[in-house]
């Protein structure tokens, strides 16, 4: 096939997601992808034993719940099921005690003693008006939201850090310790500006639309996104990687291009003469965020968490208070490795038992670290995991360990180990990847980024490849 209307580059989330808003709209859209699956980060593969399903990267899906596109394309008739748990996210405290955030908003705040009626005041409206703060928060900006008073309110709380927010809102250790476990997925440290949009976002998302993951694993979702791709008539190609323009008759045709790609491999691709010299200078001053070590873990049995609400959660944040979590992301953004650093743990086994042998668990847990570490971080994670679960390490049956360099090898968008598409910085969340007044869009009006390096970044939501769809779609494919 060499006449279609666009190409796409890269069958991430973003990239199925860009190709199906064009395919509904009547385009005649090719994908093509380097690797021999769709997904990115979206997959999953027995890592550690036979029999034990781990999700490569992401695992934990509240954005893919709470996405517009995602969520008008009918995903489950290809198969995607998504489970719930009780507790949508849990944060374990010394001492045997947890905080537990589950769907009802009354419910997470009952939990959380002198706190409670703030938490109910600080996240209720959130929560009961995600309908009409999804497009604002899950879109490029300016965008006018359907509730803008609402969205006035969360902008002047979203601007702050998310130490700043939670000894501003709270007063107790309960509810500041959960902030900054949610909050510190933005990777930043939780002194920067804009922390506290991460934090906000994700509690409203427990309560609004949960913090699923998807039955089989993560790739369930990108399975199931290139099968309501191709019922439109899209073609997908996987095992071609493409170093330039002129690489494949398609690109050569193509009426628009967009790429899965964050703005490294957009320069390696495009070159002086596809794109202006003032474009590529902006782009090369994208900053890329920390990255991970993450450990998948074949258990033969159930974590033995002290405290018991956790044993209910897929989703945990292990790091204890809001100032320790904040000196770990601290030590982060400094270039250090954290003593006893913020981890994040899935375990999806307890909801999703088709993911290991009968009887016996999988779980994954990861920390941050500074861009392209070396570092062996796994005695670190697992002193945390022991922490607030003793008895942990004698479960484990396999280990399978994955730094940043390997990350970046599974997939050139994770530069360094980032797995956000790019340093989460209040600058480039609001411009991401360069001042624009559409970020999707180039000097080039065939070229189009449809990546988590433009808004609103990271996580399985496909909101950055729908608004390059629809860039384009206002542009060349008019």
């Amino acid at each position: 096939m060499t006449d279609v209307d666009a190409v796409v580059i890269g069958a991430g989330p973003n990239g199925l997601a860009a190709a199906i808003e064009l395919a509904r709209a009547g385009r005649s859209v090719h994908v093509v992808e380097r690797r021999d699956q769709v997904g990115g980060g979206a997959h999953t593969a027995e890592l550690t034993l036979p029999g034990f399903r781990h999700d490569v990267c992401s695992a934990v899906h509240p954005l893919a719940a709470g996405s517009p596109a995602l969520s008008r394309w009918g995903l489950e008739r290809h198969g995607l099921e998504f489970v719930y748990p009780k507790v949508q996210a849990a944060h374990p405290l010394d001492g045997g005690q947890a905080v537990a955030v589950s769907r009802s908003v009354r419910e997470t705040a009952a939990g959380l003693g002198v706190d409670a009626q703030a938490y109910e005041s600080l996240i209720g409206p959130f929560a009961d008006g995600w309908d009409g703060l999804a497009d604002l928060l899950l879109g490029p900006l300016p965008t006018w939201p359907r509730a803008p008073l609402l969205a006035a309110r969360f902008g002047a709380l979203g601007v702050l850090s998310a130490r700043a927010l939670a000894r501003i809102r709270f007063d107790g250790e309960r509810a500041r310790a959960i902030l900054a476990g949610v909050a510190a997925h933005s990777m930043q440290p939780l002194s920067g500006a804009g922390t506290g949009a991460f934090g906000l976002v994700l509690l409203t998302l427990a309560h609004a639309c949960g913090w699923p993951v998807a039955r089989g694993g993560s790739e369930a979702i990108a399975l199931a996104m290139r099968a309501e791709l191709e019922s439109l008539g899209a073609t997908v190609q996987t095992g071609i990687e493409v170093e330039s323009l002129d690489d494949l008759p398609e690109l050569r045709s193509a009426r628009a291009i967009l790429f899965d790609l964050t703005p490294r491999q957009l320069l390696a691709i495009c070159g002086p003469g596809d794109l202006p010299e003032h474009y590529r200078r902006a782009l090369g001053r994208f900053r890329y965020g920390p990255g991970v070590f993450k450990v998948d873990y074949a258990l033969s049995g159930l974590v033995p968490w002290a405290a018991p609400e956790c044993v209910s959660a897929a989703t945990l944040h292990l790091g204890g208070t809001l100032e320790e979590i904040a000196a770990s992301e601290e030590a982060v953004g400094r270039g250090r490795h954290p003593d006893r650093p913020y981890v994040l743990v899935c375990q999806p086994t307890v909801i999703d038992p088709s993911r290991a042998p009968e009887g016996r668990h999988a779980l994954w847990a990861y920390c941050h670290v500074p861009g392209g570490s070396t570092v062996d971080m796994t005695a670190a994670i697992e002193a945390q995991i022991e922490r607030f679960a003793p008895g942990f390490s004698e479960l484990v049956l396999a280990r399978a360990t994955r730094g940043p360099a390997e990350f970046e090898a599974l997939d050139p968008n994770f530069v360094g180990g980032d797995i956000n598409g790019g340093a989460a910085t209040l600058r480039q969340t609001l411009a991401r990847p360069v001042w624009r007044l559409s970020p999707y869009t180039t000097p080039n009006p065939r070229l189009f980024l449809c990546s988590s390096s433009t808004p609103p970044g990271g996580g399985v939501h496909g909101m950055c490849g729908y608004h390059s769809a629809r860039a384009a779609l206002a542009g060349v494919l008019r």
